[in-house]
């Protein structure tokens, strides 16, 4: 049996924004507020698991159920980032911000594989896929769905 976790309603919230660095990792605080939500069922809309949280776990070389059952075990934000850095595919902090940078400038809309797909997710909130990172249309994608939160 798991702790009771507690986190965001992302029934009624959207979570962080994969920008917010926890130990120095975009995504984590994001990926966090989502797996919680799913074990506390109020995911909502959201995923976990996703192509998006996979980019960490692939980075880091963890699974998402290995993610899970730390959340479960009540693990905190900063005892996920320890977790994350004791795993199998060591990262120095230099390597970790360098992935963290590249992530967070990504733009789907240079990857042809993806740029169908990202035109399509952009263009109801009226942004310009090609200048558009993948956060911020993520970001721009909370805040349509929630337009009274932060």
């Amino acid at each position: 049996m798991h702790k009771n976790v507690i986190g965001k309603d992302l029934t009624k919230e959207a979570p962080r924004s994969p920008r917010i660095r926890i130990g120095g990792y975009v995504i984590l605080a994001r990926t966090i507020d989502k797996c919680r939500a799913l074990v506390a069922g109020e995911i909502g809309e959201y995923h976990f698991d996703c192509p998006l949280d996979n980019t960490l776990f692939g980075f880091k070389g963890v699974t998402g159920s290995d993610f899970k059952a730390q959340i479960e075990n009540g693990a905190s934000d900063q005892q996920m980032a320890e977790w994350l850095d004791l795993s199998e595919q060591k990262k120095t902090p230099e390597e970790v911000k360098r992935w963290s940078d590249e992530t967070e400038a990504t733009n789907p809309y240079n990857d042809p594989e993806k740029r169908e797909w990202f035109v399509e997710q952009v263009k109801p909130l009226g942004l310009d896929p090609g200048k558009t990172t993948l956060f911020d249309w993520l970001e721009a994608d909370d805040k349509a769905s929630y337009p009274t939160a932060g």
